[in-house]
């Protein structure tokens, strides 16, 4: 097992090209995450709580369709939560193969892709002072792909949260495990 950083480790078996990325925040921010999922999930089950005594009408309608946007947000807190204590992202070259799998907990789907059709391996063109971009990196948010090729047309993206340096260093060893893996292909 290499460490290209803190974060990111690759592992290489002959043909085979394992990197993982793990999305772990900083003491700091990994507090004010599950302090904030705390409270937004207590603030919801006290609304709730006050739903079944509440009689009907104009007030009870408005508290159903704020529960209803309440649970969506709340779902999604919950799995930036879970992804970022237990997630990680997984690249792997095997076989003409290149795997890509987000995993939480183990759980995830992952998507293959033929490597004689990837093109264009490399950084994302991003705008560090767009808006999008900034909701984008920040930690509350599963985001921040900083690598991506093209696959039969469509743009398919990883590396979530990657920093310079590692984007680099993971941007190196993927291109030498494609290499090995089409030269192998080649020879088969």
């Amino acid at each position: 097992m290499e460490f290209l950083s803190e974060r990111v480790s690759m592992q290489r078996n002959g043909a085979h090209t394992s990197i993982v990325i793990s999305p772990r925040l900083s003491a700091g921010k990994r507090t004010l995450l599950v302090t904030w999922t705390t409270a937004w999930t207590l603030c919801g089950a006290y609304i709730l709580f006050e739903l079944f005594g509440m009689p009907s009408g104009d007030q009870r309608s408005f508290t159903l369709a704020f529960m209803a946007f309440w649970t969506y947000f709340e779902i999604r807190l919950l799995r930036v939560v879970a992804w970022r204590l237990k997630g990680f992202e997984l690249v792997r070259v095997k076989d003409g193969v290149i795997t890509i799998k987000n995993s939480i907990v183990g759980y995830g789907r992952a998507h293959d892709f033929f490597i004689e059709n990837i093109q264009g391996l490399g950084p994302l063109e991003i705008d560090p002072t767009s808006w999008k971009w900034q909701l984008n990196d920040s930690f509350w948010v599963i985001g921040g792909d900083r690598l991506g090729f093209e696959h039969l047309g469509k743009q398919v993206d990883f590396g979530k949260d990657l920093s310079e340096a590692e984007m680099t260093a993971v941007l190196r060893a993927l291109k030498d495990a494609l290499k090995r893996a089409r030269r192998d292909t080649k020879v088969q």
